[in-house]
């Protein structure tokens, strides 16, 4: 250190440390004010954009509610949705073989897990129960790993409760030759109405 520094004395010293603190803290170069500005700015466009995850209560006939361990509800303690909810979500389509028709079927609709996420689902299984009071438990990770879609669609056509609608849980058998088992025919679900998080 040269006599010019010492010369300014302790406080002068802290001042130059706080300095190159400051520079290590703050990406911008220490620069405060525009780090107070685009904070600014953030805050306030936090008030303008709408929560990414907040769920609108349904305006149609309610045709599932999932309850359990989930985030966002629209109804006290549970997930309500009704049809166009669903169809707002990324639709998918596939052609399977399964053990209720006599050939293959095309069956479309939004991706179990896309539902599961809208609901901020936090568990690791699923209770599902159809009209008839029917039950049936499946993994989460199911959804995670193979693309199970909740059909709302039967080859093009709004499924009807004659023929396992208006929702069926199903998987895309003919594409795992593992998902060609007992165990998954049984994991999916026709004429489904609530689904619960555990």
């Amino acid at each position: 250190m040269d006599r010019a520094n010492l010369s300014r004395g302790p406080l002068a010293m802290t001042s130059s440390a706080s300095h190159l603190l400051n520079r290590r803290i703050h990406p911008l170069g220490g620069d405060l004010a525009v780090l107070r500005i685009l904070l600014v700015l953030g805050l306030f466009a936090g008030l303008l954009v709408p929560h990414a995850s907040a769920l609108r209560p349904p305006t149609g006939k309610i045709i599932l509610s999932i309850t359990g361990n989930i985030a966002f509800t629209n109804a006290s303690d549970k997930a309500e949705f009704d049809l166009a909810m669903l169809e707002a979500l990324p639709q998918h389509s596939f052609s399977t073989r399964t053990p209720w028709y006599p050939q293959a079927r095309t069956f479309s609709g939004p991706r179990l897990r896309d539902v599961l996420v809208a609901a901020g689902a936090q568990g690791d299984t699923l209770q599902v129960t159809a009209l008839n009071d029917y039950k049936t438990t499946l993994p989460v990770n199911d959804a995670r790993i193979f693309d199970v879609i909740i059909a709302l669609r039967l080859d093009d056509k709004p499924m009807t409760v004659r023929e396992k609608g208006p929702l069926f849980i199903i998987y895309p058998f003919d594409s795992k030759k593992e998902l060609n088992t007992e165990l998954y025919y049984n994991r999916s679900a026709w004429q489904l109405r609530k689904i619960d998080v555990r």
